[in-house]
């Protein structure tokens, strides 16, 4: 091989590693622990970036327990016609409460991770978002799946900071709504190391997502340095960011981390090939 060839296969091996593992280099913080932390990270992993896994956020009972109590056992009983749930952490809830939901109540999952979440503890799902996976795609998917339906009787369980989008649009329509906190969202301090890197700007990209996180990001690693990307894993939390003050440099196509990872390695690309 003559000493042209040798560096064209040179060449053509790095561009080929580099599209194989494109955040190579890349620091990457997930801001959430437990199954979903560690797949993200390995995914990330996969792309050739080095993850730090710090969880943000974590979840505590409600402050209104009877009235938790109250509702799952009117749901057993076969007093709602739908119950709605806009998280995996609800899902969890449920689990631990062993709600049951008969066989008359239908279930409505905000997106597809939820209605995952809901499939694998055992419950089944009726209606899921087939555009936006949100509070307010679930609505306007309602509005055609009940049309001419009214009233109906539905349990919305939900996150003691969650915006009541779904509770309000749903008696604007003319359902019967009972709205009932299933778990309260607090704050957990990263690391001192994890917040030093940020601030001297040794984290390439911070995964944003949720409204909660968010805020936590902003209060505890604010103002993120102009170097660092901060990714949002939908519109709906992009919009939630800025309203706590923290910059959003892109939002992920699709409300997934796996469409998430892949918006921060098209950024990585677009930086590597400049």
């Amino acid at each position: 091989m003559n000493a042209a060839s040798a560096s064209g296969s040179a060449h053509g091996s790095a561009r080929g590693s580099a599209s194989a593992k494109p955040l190579a280099g890349w620091r990457v913080l997930v801001p959430r622990g437990g199954p979903w932390g560690d797949a993200v990270a390995a995914d990330l992993r996969s792309k050739g970036a080095s993850p730090i896994v710090a969880a943000m956020i974590n979840f505590a009972p409600t402050a209104d327990a009877p009235a938790l109590d109250a509702a799952l056992t009117s749901l057993a009983a076969g007093r709602f016609d739908w119950m709605t749930v806009t998280s995996a952490t609800t899902v969890d809830v449920l689990s631990a409460q062993r709600a049951v939901v008969p066989p008359t109540t239908k279930v409505a999952a905000v997106g597809e991770t939820t209605a995952a979440a809901l499939t694998a503890a055992g419950y089944k799902v009726d209606l899921v978002p087939s555009e936006e996976n949100s509070a307010r795609g679930l609505l306007a998917e309602w509005e055609a799946a009940t049309q001419g339906v009214v009233p109906l009787r539905i349990l919305t369980l939900r996150s003691e900071i969650a915006k009541p989008l779904l509770t309000e649009g749903l008696r604007r329509i003319g359902h019967s709504v009972e709205s009932v906190v299933a778990y309260r969202t607090i704050g957990v301090p990263v690391p001192e190391n994890v917040a030093a890197d940020v601030a001297a700007g040794a984290v390439q990209a911070i995964l944003v997502t949720s409204g909660s996180v968010a805020e936590q990001v902003q209060l505890q690693l604010g103002p993120i340095p102009e170097q660092t990307l901060v990714a949002a894993i939908g519109p709906q939390t992009a919009r939630d960011a800025r309203d706590f003050g923290l910059r959003v440099d892109l939002i992920a196509e699709e409300r997934t981390a796996a469409s998430l990872i892949d918006a921060v390695a098209d950024v990585a690309r677009a930086r590597a090939a400049h």
